[in-house]
């Protein structure tokens, strides 16, 4: 991790820098995973108040953290803290992005795993088609003359009990009527 300091830098104790640096060593092992980082901290001052914003882009997501105390030692570590909350907040928002929900996940039963297993056939589909709006009631007669010579069977609403039936055409050219 490579750190530029932009500002007027107080000078800090030894076991402040130490610790700093450790602050810094432990933001590293979580932004350094794929190459070195440049971390920019930029130093102001305002009467009273030290302001330290740190600036880090990780892949294509710049973070900007602030912090602010009248000590610089304080407002550097404020803003490592917030830095530090930000990452993970960001990491386990790009992990959990590419995670199943727990909706879409199903408990294996015997009838899933069964269907799991690998068959020979190829697997087949079926295609519902809604045309019950395109359609009006028929009589028997009706349902006869609508059939053509390649169909070998019909599916209609029976006009005089409003109940579905199934003409069938039997080989020997004669018609089965199957009520529901």
């Amino acid at each position: 991790m490579k750190i530029s300091y932009t500002g007027k830098m107080a000078k800090l104790d030894a076991t402040q820098e130490k610790k700093l640096d450790g602050r810094f060593a432990k933001l590293a092992k979580l932004l350094d995973r794929r190459g070195e980082k440049d971390v920019r901290i930029v130093l102001t001052t305002e009467r009273h108040l030290t302001h330290a914003e740190i600036t880090v882009n990780w892949y294509d997501h710049p973070m900007v953290c602030k912090g602010s105390d009248g000590d610089t030692f304080t407002a550097v570590t404020k803003a490592v803290e917030l830095l530090e909350k930000q990452f993970l907040k960001l990491q386990a928002k790009l992990r959990d992005s590419k995670r199943i929900s727990s909706k879409e996940k199903t408990v294996p039963t015997a009838a899933t795993a069964a269907a799991e297993l690998p068959e020979e056939e190829p697997e087949r589909k079926i295609f519902r088609v809604n045309q019950n709006s395109k359609r009006k009631p028929m009589t028997i007669d009706e349902a006869v003359l609508e059939m053509d010579k390649d169909r070998d069977y019909m599916v209609y609403r029976d006009a005089e009990t409003d109940r579905v039936s199934v003409l069938l055409r039997r080989r020997d050219g004669h018609f089965v009527l199957v009520e529901a």
